[in-house]
């Protein structure tokens, strides 16, 4: 292997020179964690960025999800999508909820709403639905079925950071509570990192409270609570960020079109609907390797990794065939045919800011010449 790798994402990065007057003043007040100066500012900003009601800041998006289904008190059984991270459904497991899983729909790729009513049980408390690659779910249908049954909402919009619906309204201003990851391979990130989107300050201040051990102030404690605080070091590589991403995202629709335009009207090769939404974060490209393509999804990803070109298939395999799920009754794979289609197909290809044209061509041939 002669090239030089190209990994599916790669970090953003502000100049480090930037980031160094933020750690001097961090040494200086000597403040490291507990809602901190560059803690609250970049609350802050963010409400301001993602035109949202209320936000809380968390260590990561896994504990965020957690605590967004404790804070909305979820028991039983939770509607959700097999296609997705382990995340999601391990933050219902950790909960103590059973996951049930209904199908997902064949161009976005999100919960198929039009299974999710027969999936309803005595039992059911809430829907977990994921943003898959920020392309946004059904929101508006989701909603009817969650007022006609009484159900939570929780979204979990680890991949819809800046997203708008095709109606232009934001995403994540819609269900109970919307969850964020700012992992690192993120379009925004704080090196790690995560945020619960409230639609008002009462159940932000209860959110707020669940991440510091449920305190209310140093000697009274009001719920058993977590530490998913964000630290000030993670606050302040977010606030940088700010300042980079609005050119990261035009950046990586520059590289979304010109893959499109690449493999467009290519036999076998089916590239994702953008059309669903208004204003786009094209955090991953995700193809499907069907099957008049001369060669299957796995081979390709095989000619790829031999060139140093680390692609994922993600998401392979399906959260439902793990073994702590796959003895659910829901876990049936006569239950989720497209779901376990779409995992069998999908190949998600590098995209990120610094992805250089030179690279990504060699992606393309390399894709062509099979």
């Amino acid at each position: 292997m002669t090239n030089k790798p190209v990994y599916v994402t790669q970090p953003n990065l502000p100049d480090l020179e930037e980031f160094i007057p933020y750690l001097k003043n961090i040494w200086n007040n000597k403040i490291l964690t507990n809602g901190g100066p560059y803690h609250q500012e970049l609350e802050l900003q963010l409400k301001h960025y993602l035109n949202v009601p209320d936000i809380s800041l968390f260590c990561n998006g896994t504990i965020a999800l957690i605590t967004a289904l404790q804070a909305l008190d979820i028991k039983g059984e939770v509607i959700t999508t097999p296609y997705s991270f382990v995340a999601t459904s391990h933050a219902l497991m950790w909960n103590d909820i059973k996951p049930v899983f209904v199908d997902i729909d064949s161009e976005t790729f999100n919960i198929d709403t039009s299974k999710i009513e027969d999936a309803i049980t005595p039992q059911t408390s809430a829907i977990l639905a994921v943003h898959c690659y920020g392309v946004p779910c059904d929101v508006e249908a989701i909603s009817k079925i969650a007022l006609k049954y009484n159900l939570k909402v929780i979204y979990d919009a680890a991949h819809a950071f800046g997203v708008n619906c095709q109606n232009g309204k934001n995403v994540l201003n819609y269900g109970d509570l919307s969850v964020l990851s700012f992992h690192a391979t993120k379009v925004f990130n704080t090196f790690e990192g995560g945020a619960i989107v409230s639609p008002n300050n009462l159940l932000k201040v209860h959110i707020d409270q669940l991440k510091n051990f449920g305190f209310v102030d140093e000697v009274t404690v009001v719920t058993p609570g977590i530490n998913g605080k964000m630290s000030e070091v993670n606050a302040a590589m977010g606030l940088l960020q700010l300042n980079i991403i609005d050119a990261a995202i035009t950046q990586r629709k520059i590289i979304d079109q010109y893959y499109r335009n690449a493999f467009e009207g290519k036999k076998g090769i089916r590239c994702m609907d953008l059309s669903k939404q208004s204003k786009a974060n094209y955090s991953y490209f995700p193809i499907l390797i069907e099957e008049d393509f001369p060669i299957a999804r796995d081979e390709l990803y095989e000619v790829l990794k031999k060139d140093s070109i680390y692609s994922r298939r993600y998401f392979y395999p399906l959260i439902s065939n793990f073994p702590m799920y796959k003895n659910l009754s829901s876990s049936n794979i006569n239950n989720l045919p497209v779901a376990n289609k779409i995992a069998s197909q999908v190949l998600c290809l590098p995209i990120y800011p610094d992805l250089q044209p030179f690279d990504q061509q060699r992606i393309i041939n390399l894709i062509l010449g099979v």
